[in-house]
């Protein structure tokens, strides 16, 4: 998903480009960014040969609505695995291969992020290629306070170690890097677009997966993305989606299926910008 930051997605593609192991597909889900926005990602795709299959969709900017960029994508998507991933985080080498490396069966994977600031996300989007450095260079700016943590493992941790939780908690949801079977998306409908504005459409969306029986795998230390600084977006609608959010865990009855879900909608405002 993106919107209104060419220059950090451009940084995302890069990474996808050099990947270990190819995407099949790439989809650039657009939850509405301007003209000029829009048309610079569009002059940058056609500019490039892509080693992977490319679709960009736009849709109007009507507010922050994650649910349905996320929603949009996989509508438009053909694969049976599904790996999300937001425009501003810039994946290593070994992104995508780690993902398929710890999928499981009825289970989905939780990747993990680090967070830089305006300095270094500034040197990562002029030179994507800088998140592959050695392990001395990273470990430098966590001391120096440009990134949150370090991205290296100290231990490799084998994935057969890696527990699948079947019960739902809170910390380290993040649907920016994500990645989950297809058939477990549709099974509750993907992403619950009644969610408007930022906050907990992702928690939502974890636990409707884990109230099917299907389990989380934490990819920490294996999943790693860069996320690029950014100015945090209006939190006006956190409390609202909290309560909804909270209803539904504490309602014995409550549905896993999204109440406005990806089977709901035929996207039919969504604009297929480019594709290869």
């Amino acid at each position: 998903m993106t919107y209104n930051r060419p220059d950090a997605l451009f940084a995302v593609l890069y990474g996808l480009a050099h990947q270990i192991l190819l995407p099949w597909e790439v989809i650039i889900s657009d939850d509405g960014s301007t003209s000029e926005n829009k048309q610079a990602t569009l002059t940058h795709l056609q500019k490039h040969q892509w080693p992977f299959k490319i679709k960009y969709l736009w849709h109007p900017d009507i507010g922050f609505t994650a649910s349905r960029a996320r929603n949009q994508g996989v509508f438009y998507s053909s694969g049976n695995y599904i790996i999300l991933l937001d425009g501003d985080c810039v994946p290593r080498r070994d992104f995508i291969f780690q993902h398929l490396h710890i999928a499981r069966g009825g289970a989905f994977v939780n990747g993990s992020r680090i967070l830089l600031n305006a300095n270094l996300s500034n040197i990562v989007i002029s030179s994507p290629q800088i998140v592959e450095n050695h392990s001395f260079y990273w470990m430098l700016q966590k001391v120096m306070g440009k990134a949150n943590k370090w991205p290296i493992p100290l231990v490799k941790i084998p994935n057969r170690l890696r527990k699948a939780s079947a019960s739902f908690h809170w910390k380290g949801i993040r649907s920016c890097n994500f990645s989950l079977w297809r058939s477990d998306f549709d099974k509750i409908n993907g992403f619950d677009e009644s969610f408007v504005g930022w906050g907990h459409e992702d928690a939502d969306f974890v636990w409707r997966l884990q109230r099917t029986g299907c389990r989380r795998i934490n990819g920490f230390w294996a999943t790693e993305v860069f996320h690029l600084w950014h100015q945090e977006a209006s939190r006006d609608r956190e409390s609202a989606n909290a309560s909804r959010l909270h209803e539904r865990m504490t309602r014995p009855d409550s549905s896993y299926l999204a109440a406005r879900g990806i089977k709901d909608s035929t996207y039919d405002d969504c604009e297929l910008v480019y594709a290869n």
